[in-house]
């Protein structure tokens, strides 16, 4: 599809959302094809680890605003089957075994800033600029709030969806939002080389490691540890197939 640029470099599949003159803003195509190409990039053997970025000056926009005169009370069917491809496509990368990293070349905004740190990593360019301005047009940053608090707290969080105000990249790295920041120049190129440092590992280890995370990153303890003792079980019989 137009709005979707994708590509391999080895095992690394590299998604590029392809709307730069609406700021790579997520309509329902854009939307149902990045669900589409991350199912696709998990079903791939040839495919180890994913980065997703824009094409152009942004990131992502978030939604676009254009399609929102059809989601109206009176045509709640829209609403709904809105509502839930945006919650599936948050959904996709949690539920993928392989790594997927974000490469925020620019303006992440509202929906966009969701999904860049639904990726698993997060690198930003230096001009990038990270942001929930929902509040300031009387709606609310209700799906990215999940991941946002779990990855960087409750004040931070509330700060960011109730001032709506933006923050720089360097101010996202001192946050946790993203794992690093490049010049801009560099940044796909420092994306591409960590993503096939990822793509290396042993992919029974790297999909544990995904599965395992999730499982524990909110539970208790004891109840994490467990979980932590049933994967270590399970990692013997991944050495022991690839001696």
């Amino acid at each position: 599809m137009d709005d979707l640029l994708i590509n391999d470099e080895g095992n690394v599949r590299v998604l590029r959302m392809n709307r730069p003159d609406k700021r790579n803003a997520l309509n329902n195509s854009l939307t149902r094809g990045l669900v589409q190409a991350l199912a696709q990039a998990e079903a791939d053997e040839g495919v180890h680890c994913v980065v997703l970025t824009g094409n152009g000056a942004a990131f992502c926009a978030g939604a676009d605003i254009s399609e929102f005169k059809d989601l109206t009370p009176d045509q709640m069917h829209r609403v709904d089957e809105r509502a839930e491809l945006t919650m599936q496509l948050h959904l996709s990368f949690s539920r993928m075994t392989k790594p997927v990293i974000a490469a925020i070349n620019g303006f992440a905004m509202g929906g966009g800033a969701g999904l860049a740190i639904a990726c698993d990593m997060a690198l930003a360019a230096r001009s990038a600029r990270i942001g929930y301005p929902e509040v300031k047009h009387g709606i609310v940053a209700a799906i990215v709030l999940p991941n946002l608090t779990r990855q960087i707290g409750r004040k931070a969080a509330f700060e960011l969806v109730a001032t709506g105000e933006a923050v720089n990249a360097e101010r996202a790295l001192a946050l946790g939002m993203v794992n690093a920041v490049y010049d801009d120049d560099r940044l796909m190129e420092e994306a591409v080389a960590l993503a096939s440092r990822l793509a290396a590992v042993s992919r029974p280890a790297m999909a544990t490691t995904k599965q395992v995370f999730h499982q524990v990153v909110d539970l208790p303890l004891a109840q994490g540890l467990e979980i932590g003792r049933e994967a270590n079980k399970r990692m013997r019989s991944f050495v022991r197939t690839e001696r």
